[in-house]
């Protein structure tokens, strides 16, 4: 054998165990990388070669990237003497002969002692390779290895298989420009770096600068030992919120531990702030990073009070007890003998309810104990409790409390945010309802409560119960074949309302008094009506009402001219007589109503930018019949010194109402308008361009006239109006005009207006306009950011929901600067509020006009991306006066927030400032000065 063939024979055989070797690795390796390669089909074998090595190695050959699948044979061709040196593959056109070399691609070897214990995926973008004496492999451009946990991203990896360790490093490209920084995320923890080391037997890892994330914290640290049981050791650390690679600060530590999913422990701890070590040092650090429910202590918040000296707030304890229970105690303590507590537990569970509820008690010391007149020394209790239940809990069943009550001036010195100062009403609801299924019947019973913090007036209802049947159809056969009867129409329903109602001073609580002023009353409804259609355009509508009163106690006016009016500052006044016993009155209503709707049409024809207006009328016309059944619960109380006299009920004010008096008989007339017009617009889509535009939603008016009655024929004229304009100005308005003449002592007088010579319809005796609108930005991430802020600020009840959106709600309103979102421009809400009455009061001697004007604002604004102003103000036109007003500025500083808060006027008047990182895990870490100061 000629040397010149022994070379291309060892030529050939080394060509074919490569191009069999590149196979093996490239395909579990590239094309079924997702699949898993389990780890004795790399490592364990020592007798595999590649069809490249990397260029420095002796046998270098070119880096080539897998662009195709390769195909695995089970036989390869080597050529005879004299063949040009090329693979002939069997099948071949130009195949002559050929010695077969027979690889088994089944019969694998037992995995050697350096094999791993789990399945080793990789992949890479630009190319694999593999040196064969140095037992070493390489990924080239996005590499990615997958091992049990970990998962690791990088722009190069090695292995070294005799080591077993494997390291990913960054490169870089052709502007010198490092790319591909390795990314190791293992049981949820990440950390990003310069170089990672990483050990398959020991499944330790050495990591070198990196960037760790811990829920909302970074950990910067120059050197990183991860163990096997994930438990992390630092040195040259840093601890940050902030999440540049040159955080704005940073806690310095020499040494930190990690345990994962628990917390971040470490030494001595220098703030730094810009890289700029600061004087505050701490002796070590505890960072929470637990997940789900854990027990722990709630670091106080340290604060300077003018009126009740320098204090920690909100610091405490949470407890957590399960699944279904936790409870969170926090309280407040200062220097000059003011504390308060407060226990919040919330509960729930699955598919059943959940609820929560906070008892809150405070002790208030303000001023000098020396000085009698100036010292306040108040105790105060505040409660609120919500409950809802599924509704797939219980079919039919349901049950909800919504409880909110304390003392008046729990508010007046514990509370400071805007919206809970301006509100002086408070009420509580506790409801349970059942509905019978496929029954028409339903009851409710509930508690209610109203309470006014400023005159300190308490409503309470209790029991409140309703039970009603549905509408039936006595006459109706189960199965209506053709045209329904008249008769099978008329349906009948029956309602019992029963409820005791208690007015008093809260000083008065659980006291006779409270018990003195409970009223308790009943009423039953039975009504009876169908309706039928006449002459297609109208429907008639005739009804019987039977309504029945129980009372238990009658009130009785006298006027005692020695008596003192603390009203008008004289002498008389009435005195109140209460006669317990029982007592009945009826009520039976006959009616018959015929209405219809008008429809008018104007065409502007269609060059017009005006298009079209309609004008839609729902007129109605009845008469009605009721028997005087209530005479004697009605007489003549003197209210003034002169005799002069108003017929009063002896139920006045009753819980449930009571019946009119004498007998009526004559017509009802009432007419609904709309009005609405379509105009041109280029936005609109349709056919026509055609925009519809409504001018009014509704407006009208209702009256009725007694032709039995011997005086006063004509009843007062109610009038209303409401429309939302451009979808922008939501206005309505109500009003009360009274026909007849009335003199200067306010007696009317059976004659109407019109007769004495005035052209009007009737003296104006109530009316009330409310004007709304908001502007806002038009940008779009704005708009998706305020609807998620006016779903809690503008909750309806905030009682309804859950112990941690109340706090948020709470922080909220008392810091409003510290929650801006920089992402909405700008927003201005404005409302405009007007209310007259012109009537006779008995108890005040006599005619009274009061007005009352109110208007109010708020809104804010962006100087620039980085600084907002916020303004919450209004006027009370009637006191001439400047409503509750807060300002506040913020400033924007990436992890951290600046905000400044201004009361400048009003009983309490404070100002602070603030600047807090934003991160929720060190919202206690925040430098805050403030001032406040009480008009007592």
């Amino acid at each position: 054998m000629s040397s010149s063939y022994k070379n291309n024979y060892k030529k050939f055989l080394r060509q074919t165990y490569l191009v069999i070797a590149g196979v093996i690795i490239a395909v579990p390796f590239i094309i079924d990388a997702t699949a898993g390669i389990k780890p004795h089909a790399f490592f364990g074998f020592n007798k595999i070669f590649a069809d490249t090595v990397p260029p420095k190695s002796k046998n270098a050959g070119p880096i080539k990237p897998v662009t195709a699948p390769l195909t695995l044979k089970d036989t390869a061709i080597v050529p005879k003497s004299g063949d040009s040196g090329a693979i002939k593959l069997a099948g071949d056109s130009t195949f002559r002969d050929s010695t077969r070399i027979t690889v088994d691609t089944f019969k694998l070897p037992v995995a050697s002692k350096d094999s791993l214990d789990a399945t080793v995926t990789a992949k890479a973008q630009d190319s694999m390779v593999l040196m064969i004496k140095e037992k070493q492999f390489y990924l080239y451009g996005n590499a990615n290895v997958k091992y049990k946990t970990v998962d690791l991203t990088a722009s190069k990896v090695a292995f070294d298989q005799n080591s077993g360790v494997m390291s990913a490093t960054q490169t870089k490209d052709t502007a010198g420009k490092f790319i591909g920084r390795p990314v190791m995320n293992d049981g949820g923890q990440s950390f990003e770096s310069d170089t990672v080391e990483y050990n398959f037997m020991s499944q330790k890892a050495m990591i070198f600068n990196t960037k760790s994330v811990y829920g909302e914290g970074y950990v910067h640290s120059e050197k990183t030992k991860r163990m096997a049981d994930n438990t992390i050791f630092g040195f040259k650390n840093g601890y940050t919120t902030c999440d540049l690679d040159t955080p704005h600060f940073s806690f310095r530590a020499k040494k930190i531990k990690v345990i994962p999913d628990k917390l971040i422990v470490s030494g001595p701890a220098n703030l730094e702030i810009q890289g700029i070590p600061t004087p505050l040092f701490i002796p070590f650090a505890i960072f929470p990073i637990t997940q789900g429910q854990r027990s722990g202590l709630l670091p106080p918040q340290f604060v300077v009070n003018q009126q009740k000296g320098m204090g920690l707030e909100n610091g405490g304890y949470y407890f957590g007890m399960g699944e279904h229970l936790d409870l969170t105690v926090r309280g407040d303590v200062y220097s000059y003998g003011s504390w308060s507590m407060t226990a919040s537990p919330t509960y729930r569970k699955r598919y059943k309810y959940s609820g929560g509820l906070t008892i809150s008690f405070a002790n208030t010391r303000l001023g000098d104990p020396s000085v009698k007149q100036e010292f306040v020394n108040s105790k105060d209790f505040h409660v609120m409790w919500n409950h809802s239940m599924d509704s797939k809990a219980r079919p039919g069943i349901n049950f909800g409390a919504s409880v909110n009550f304390g003392t008046s001036s729990y508010n007046q010195y514990n509370v400071y945010d805007y919206s809970t100062r301006v509100n002086n009403n408070i009420g509580s609801s506790i409801s349970f309802s059942k509905t019978w299924q496929n029954k028409p019947y339903n009851l409710t019973v509930s508690l209610s409560d109203n309470q006014n913090l400023q005159t300190r007036d308490v409503s309470l209802t209790f029991p409140d119960a309703n039970f009603s049947v549905q509408t039936i159809y006595p006459f109706q056969p189960k199965e209506v074949i053709g045209t329904p009867k008249w008769y099978q129409k008329v349906g009948i329903s029956y309602t019992n309302q029963f409820r005791n109602q208690a007015y008093f001073k809260d000083s008065v609580f659980g006291k006779q008094a409270m018990f003195d002023a409970l009223q308790t009353g009943m009423q039953q409804t039975v009504p009876i009506s169908f309706s039928i259609p006449v002459m297609k355009a109208f429907t008639l509508s005739p009804g019987i009402t039977f309504n029945e009163y129980w009372y238990t106690k009658k009130i009785t006016k006298q006027f005692n001219p020695n008596k003192f009016n603390y009203g008008t500052q004289t002498n008389g006044a009435l005195d109140t007589i209460y006669t317990p016993g029982f007592y009945a009155l009826h009520d039976l209503n006959t009616s018959l109503t015929l209405a219809t709707a008008l429809y008018g049409m104007y065409d502007f024809g269609a060059n017009s930018k005006i298009r079209k207006i309609r004008h839609v009328m729902r007129p109605s016309i009845g008469m009605s019949f009721r028997p005087d059944l209530s005479a004697g619960a009605y007489y003549n109380m003197v209210y003034d010194a002169q005799g002069n006299t108003a017929r009063t009920s002896y139920f006045q004010g009753s819980v449930i109402g009571v019946p009119s008096e004498g007998t009526f008989g004559g017509i009802n007339f009432g007419l609904d308008n709309n009005l609405e017009m379509k105009v041109y617009s280029k936005k609109d889509t349709s056919a026509n361009h055609e925009k519809k535009v409504k001018l009014l939603d509704g407006f009208g008016f209702n009256f009725n006239y007694n032709f039995i009655q011997d005086s006063f024929k004509l009843s007062p004229i109610s009038l209303y109006a409401r429309t939302n304009l451009f979808d922008k100005l939501n206005i309505s308005a109500s009003g009360t005009l009274d026909p007849y003449v009335i003199d200067a002592a306010g007696i009317r007088h059976d004659k109407y207006v019109w007769n004495e010579g005035k052209i009007s319809p009737g003296r104006l005796t109530n009316a009330s306009v409310t004007m709304s609108t908001s502007f806002t930005s038009k940008d779009k991430k704005a708009q998706s950011k305020l609807k998620e802020l006016d779903s809690l600020q503008n909750a309806q009840d905030p009682t309804m929901l859950q112990a941690a959106q109340q706090r948020q709600l709470q922080q909220i309103r008392n810091h409003p600067g510290e929650y801006v979102d920089f992402d909405i421009p700008w927003r201005l809400d404005l409302s405009y509020a007007l209310s007259y009455t012109n009537q006779v009061l008995p108890d005040s001697g006599g005619f009274v006009k009061r007005i009352t004007q109110y208007v109010n604002f708020n809104g804010d604004f962006s100087l620039t991306p980085k600084w907002k102003i916020g303004m919450n103000s209004g006027f009370d036109f009637t006191n001439m006066k400047i409503a509750y007003t807060n300002m506040y500025i913020s400033r924007d500083l990436h992890c951290w927030q600046m905000s400044i808060n201004l009361v400048p006027f009003g009983q309490l008047r404070q100002f602070s400032i603030t600047i807090n990182p934003k991160a929720g895990i060190l919202r206690d870490l925040r430098i805050n000065r403030s001032r406040q100061f009480y008009d007592m």
